[in-house]
């Protein structure tokens, strides 16, 4: 597409210019530089109420042809930017917060730097949450056990664990410190402590290393 073939005048009053945006691939493979806002929908895989929300928020700008919206080039590389924010889940807010800081990027490289240290937040922010739900998982598992816990009796291998304590067992019987297993299953080390304190609790043990031996004595893992 060329900025220089054709100019118009977006919403705003001002020359639609494309500025520094991440490189991201633009699903659409037509010779046109404008897009009506149907085919923008079409392209980008959204509603026509969808593109008319990101108006609302800031995010896009469509120009007028008459009566119609249109979008140039500069807007479907910000669709591009949206979209892919989108898909990672990331809030309105924070979509809001890297479009303006890319507007103010003085080079292509500022704009790649920005995207990228944006992309490690989001990735820091959903470890966290997943690192919550393990913990609220686990927790549900151990209500749901808790009705038979009395029946429990881990020398007749009546211990019911789920597949993440049974991992977690595994590397508590091979030695592993926590923070270890924190890493080799992929959690915070917090989650890892609640793990563990959950097995021993359900062997009636006092220490990991008492859980691990009643499990022996179970049969529930292999002795060396």
């Amino acid at each position: 597409m060329s900025q220089d073939s054709w100019k118009y005048v977006d919403s705003g009053g001002a020359p639609n210019a494309a500025g520094f945006l991440p490189k991201l691939p633009i699903p659409y493979q037509g010779t046109d530089d404008r897009l009506a806002i149907a085919e923008m929908a079409e392209a980008f895989g959204v509603t026509h109420r969808t593109l008319h929300f990101y108006e609302e928020k800031g995010l896009l700008h469509a120009a007028r042809m008459g009566p119609m919206r249109v979008y140039g080039e500069a807007q479907m590389r910000r669709m591009a930017v949206i979209n892919a924010c989108r898909e990672i889940d990331m809030p309105i807010a924070a979509i809001q917060e890297l479009l303006v800081a890319l507007d103010g990027a003085g080079s292509q490289k500022e704009a790649d730097r920005l995207f990228e240290a944006t992309l490690r937040a989001r990735r820091r922010e959903l470890a966290a949450q997943q690192s919550i739900l393990r913990r609220q998982m686990q927790r549900i598992a151990e209500l749901l056990e808790e009705g038979a816990a009395g029946d429990a009796d881990p020398q007749n291998g009546n211990i019911h664990l789920s597949p993440l304590e049974t991992e977690c067992l595994g590397f508590m019987a091979e030695g592993h410190p926590a923070a270890h297993i924190a890493r080799l299953m992929d959690m915070d080390l917090t989650a890892a402590l609640t793990l563990e304190a959950g097995l021993i609790r359900k062997f009636g043990a006092h220490n990991r290393f008492q859980a691990v031996a009643k499990a022996v004595l179970a049969g529930m893992i292999a002795s060396e």
